[in-house]
């Protein structure tokens, strides 16, 4: 019995690692299209949505398979429940990273974008595929790492702000152009949000403690 709930475990954690990569390629792909201007590829960022819900389906539903056939406890349910929480997390990072895509296909592209932005959108890649690989190698410390990185991001959001209400008071004509780009910073953001929920989560699967509140 144990031997095939082990078994039932690799595979959830072989759909939740294979989740993280889709939404890993969804934050490059998003912020790619942003940064050369390819709204070709915002528009499959866009319309690929259904991928990362078809894989939260499918773990969700092996995590209640296992929590009602198996009755799983202490760890094991931490792991179980801890999962259902993530992949919440993981679709909302592939719902931001569409959103950012269906801004970047009616935005004016030929307007300059505060350089920030890069480094904005690879911080808050970087924390969504640490929480992925602190879940996958069960490392708190990784985790935790990822939690303290929320700070930078937060960081390149206030400065991205700042610079576009600067401009706002110079060209008032690039108003729409310029909540645009605020909108994008504000999704990247979120996203560095729900890594940083997914790291606590795994902390709590490994620890039994939490550190924060759930997103809502």
């Amino acid at each position: 019995m144990r031997s095939y709930f082990d078994e039932q475990m690799a595979r959830m954690n072989e759909r939740m690692i294979a989740m993280g990569a889709m939404v890993e390629r969804k934050i490059d792909d998003a912020c790619e299209s942003l940064r050369t201007a390819d709204v070709q590829k915002a528009q499959a960022v866009r319309d690929g949505d259904a991928v990362v819900d078809h894989a939260e389906r499918e773990i969700e539903s092996m995590c209640l398979q296992m929590l009602l056939q198996q009755q799983p406890v202490a760890r094991d349910l931490r792991q179980i429940s801890a999962a259902l929480k993530m992949i919440t997390d993981m679709e909302r990072i592939g719902d931001q990273s569409a959103d950012i895509a269906e801004i970047v296909t009616v935005m004016d592209l030929s307007r300059p974008r505060p350089d920030t932005f890069a480094d904005m959108a690879q911080a808050a890649r970087e924390m969504v595929v640490g929480a992925v690989d602190a879940y996958v190698k069960q490392d708190v410390l990784l985790a935790q790492r990822v939690i303290d990185a929320d700070d930078r991001v937060d960081g390149y959001f206030d400065q991205i702000k700042h610079e576009l209400t600067d401009n706002l008071a110079e060209e008032r004509r690039h108003t729409a152009n310029a909540l645009d780009l605020l909108m994008i910073a504000k999704y990247l953001e979120r996203i560095a949000d729900h890594a940083t929920n997914i790291a606590e989560w795994v902390i709590w699967a490994i620890t039994g403690l939490y550190q924060g509140e759930e997103l809502q």
